[in-house]
């Protein structure tokens, strides 16, 4: 297998985070009870920000909007370091262990606030991540072996 092959997984992955995150995280439907009051006092309760009347759920549906944007956005960006890894997938670790290291520690954090569906997710995202690093070759252009006469 190939780095190439682990960042489409990873791209893939990523996207379908988004989705999913985007359907049941941003718009989806809070059910009766406590969630429900909740919702509806951080609704409520609107204050002065930088000359804006804003609410917690203003920056509570914000953010999570904004982690779709940028979910989605890595999964563009995996799509694309997965073509550039078919010429020369050992300049991409660096980039690659930034992303892991980041998604790891996503799921430390999604363990802690939220449930085991984005932590499942993003270890696996994470585990793409390390076998597309684990799994990179550096591809020499053709000239490189050429000999040189003077």
């Amino acid at each position: 297998m190939s780095s190439t092959l682990f960042l489409r997984i990873a791209a893939v992955l990523t996207f379908v985070h988004a989705v999913l995150h985007t359907i049941g995280g941003v718009f989806g439907d809070v059910g009766p009870g406590p969630a429900a009051t909740a919702v509806q006092a951080m609704k409520v309760n609107q204050f002065l920000v930088m000359g804006h009347m804003r609410s917690f759920w203003d920056f509570y549906h914000g953010f999570g909007l904004g982690i779709s944007i940028s979910l989605t956005a890595e999964a563009v960006l995996f799509w694309q370091l997965g073509s550039l890894a078919k010429t020369d997938a050992m300049r991409l670790r660096p980039i690659l262990a930034t992303f892991l290291v980041a998604y790891a520690v996503f799921a430390v954090n999604s363990n802690a606030y939220f449930f085991f569906g984005p932590v499942i997710a993003e270890t696996l995202i994470a585990a793409c991540l390390g076998l597309a690093i684990a799994t990179a070759k550096s591809q020499a252009p053709a000239y490189e072996g050429a000999a040189v006469r003077i």
